[in-house]
């Protein structure tokens, strides 16, 4: 392959553009490949995904046609092993980006749940690479499916100027950010503060609805039920200024899944020197350790049991009652602000896998190593000459 050609890559994922912690890795890791001066070509397919169906299956093959080395969002691949083994088989590179196994989704029923397992396993075992978000997730992958070459691209965060939080009020406000849905859980926080309606405080628990209306609709009737709705507000998707509004506002992040491979949200509440509440067992306490070094180990927030409402209404009331628990947790997200790794860094380490030494057991047999991906010489190019 030319060195021109060598400096392409097709990025692959589905037509959404909410605010999911994927589609925000997947938009920053595109623009960040490109200012280092590789051409991402960017195909974005409409589609029942995961799974997918006969004519979003053929959209995807003709994408991993179009290039010869290619990222590949995990909601897209993962219900579709034909075409990732049928693209890699006739010799284009194809490296699936996993965000979140789509049978680790809350709400599946058993078979589903097993049919996603079983074509995730096929996806991944015929792909060329895998990377993923996280050292929690990457070890989860392998143990399943036996992959020794999983790779991983910690997510980034842009800098941020830090919350004022609640000084001018004096009420504590509490944010979670997140899709309203039963694997981000936020009926468990509910059900945590309505065992604080003796305290001070107020919530805002934003994140779209569209994943599941229903859901959304029973967290939002619950909330009514509870005698909460003046203290809760559940306003939907936000974004740009509106957002912004919000994570000035706040002085603590709770993010309640039940399952969570990383936690972005985590790291840009750390940016902002907010700190957090996240699940115990999963990813998010990678996120949580974030920015740490020798000089500044103390813990910005803690983690306490996915689902258990009783033990997160717990830690809420310490950090409500307790201010010299609230200034250390402050304090120590503050000091995270200035180590939190930015967005180039992981740019980097997704180039590095991409180049890295194959090993044959972990790959198709036949597949001739891909040549290194590296930027051309000279300036790179700009954002516009890239398809979109």
């Amino acid at each position: 392959m030319s060195a021109a050609a060598a400096s392409q890559l097709g990025f692959v994922t589905w037509d959404r553009d909410d605010q999911t912690g994927g589609n925000v890795y997947n938009r920053a890791l595109v623009a960040e490949l490109r200012a280092l001066g590789i051409n991402v070509r960017l195909h974005k397919l409409a589609g029942p995904w995961p799974e997918g169906d006969a004519s979003s299956h053929a959209k995807l093959a003709r994408a991993l046609r179009a290039e010869s080395a290619c990222l590949v969002d995990g909601i897209v691949s993962s219900g579709s092993p034909e075409v990732v083994a049928a693209a890699v088989e006739s010799g284009h590179a194809v490296t699936i980006v996993v965000h979140l196994p789509i049978s680790d989704e809350l709400g599946l029923e058993p078979m589903q749940r097993q049919r996603y397992a079983a074509l995730e396993a096929k996806a991944v075992q015929a792909a060329s690479g895998v990377l993923c978000s996280s050292r929690w997730l990457a070890a989860e992958l392998s143990r399943r499916y036996g992959r020794s070459d999983v790779g991983v691209a910690i997510p980034g965060v842009a800098p941020a100027a830090p919350a004022q939080g609640s000084q001018d009020s004096g009420v504590p406000h509490i944010l979670s950010l997140a899709s309203l849905t039963p694997t981000k859980d936020q009926l468990t926080l509910a059900h945590a503060l309505a065992q604080l309606a003796d305290l001070p405080w107020t919530a805002d628990l934003i994140g779209s609805d569209r994943p599941d209306p229903e859901y959304a609709a029973r967290l939002r009737a619950e909330i009514v039920a509870a005698g909460l709705a003046d203290r809760i507000s559940v306003p939907g998707a936000l974004a740009g200024s509106a957002l912004d509004r919000k994570w000035e506002a706040a002085d603590l992040l709770v993010l309640p899944s039940r399952t969570e491979t990383y936690g972005l949200v985590v790291v840009e509440a750390l940016a902002r020197g907010i700190p957090a509440i996240v699940p115990a067992g999963t990813g998010a306490i990678e996120a949580l350790q974030q920015g740490a070094t020798k000089h500044s180990t103390a813990t910005p927030g803690t983690s306490v049991p996915a689902g258990d409402s009783a033990s997160l209404a717990a830690v809420l009331r310490r950090w409500l009652t307790e201010p010299m628990l609230r200034r250390a947790w402050r304090q120590a997200a503050l000091a995270r602000r200035d180590t939190l790794p930015g967005w180039q860094q992981t740019a980097e380490a997704v180039l590095g896998y991409l180049n890295r030494p194959r090993n044959p057991s972990s790959i198709q047999p036949g597949l001739p190593p891909a040549p290194p991906l590296t930027p051309p010489p000279g300036p790179p190019p700009s954002a516009a000459s890239s398809p979109n």
